[in-house]
């Protein structure tokens, strides 16, 4: 429990030293470049991926599919989240879709290539126990900056690498619109972002063995 507790205060200051400083290249093709045409410049930006042996359209299927509450550790992050800031649940309960439960949520799709990928966006408050996720239009979610806000943008994308092979793509990015959002968010994103990482990892070790286990009922089929 020391060497756990250790550890997250040194992620916690880790996480609010490099705040601000998020890498602005990826290497090879990481980046989400229709990304680019929402949140350009950011605060915060979180990429990770997973290898499929699934074909793309099956992997990003299984990946829209996604039932977060599967996971038992998903779980106890999102009670964690709301025990902590005297929160309710916000609908997690619910066993829809990623995408669905996304859109219930309040986010809102920017932009989509069906099939392949999606972007999300909304306009928040995450440091609030109840945050509302606002959804608008491409064209507003572009030019929002009212005070004590940030702005969200994360994709969902599969690529494809080979036969019967896929990459399960996530980026998020987050910009703030003012210095007092920016204080909020930092320290809120400090101490939240070891579960936020563990959430997207293992939602990607979930897509990936739903992919897997579609891909090998067609072969047998």
């Amino acid at each position: 429990m020391a060497f756990a507790a250790a550890a997250y205060a040194t992620s916690v200051g880790v996480t609010w030293c490099r705040y601000g400083h998020a890498k602005r290249r990826a290497d090879g093709d990481d980046r989400d470049s229709e990304l680019d045409r929402f949140i350009p410049l950011y605060d915060v930006l979180e990429r990770h991926r997973v290898l499929v042996a699934a074909p793309a359209q099956i992997t990003f299927s299984a990946a829209c599919d996604l039932n977060l509450q599967q996971s038992a550790i998903i779980r106890a992050i999102f009670k964690s989240r709301e025990l902590l800031l005297s929160g309710n649940s916000n609908g997690v309960t619910s066993p829809a879709g990623l995408t669905t439960q996304a859109k219930a949520w309040g986010w809102g799709v920017l932009a989509e290539h069906p099939g392949r990928w999606i972007i999300f966006g909304a306009v928040t408050q995450p440091w609030l126990a109840n945050p509302v996720f606002r959804a608008l239009p491409p064209d507003e979610f572009v030019a929002f900056d009212e005070p004590g806000y940030v702005k969200i943008a994360w994709t969902l994308r599969v690529d494809s690498v080979g036969k019967g092979k896929s990459v399960a793509r996530t980026e998020t990015r987050v910009v703030t619109t003012d210095a007092f959002a920016r204080r909020k968010f930092r320290r809120y994103w400090a101490f939240v972002l070891p579960g936020v990482m563990l959430i997207r990892r293992i939602a990607l070790k979930l897509v990936k063995a739903e992919a897997e286990r579609r891909a090998k009922q067609e072969i047998v089929a």
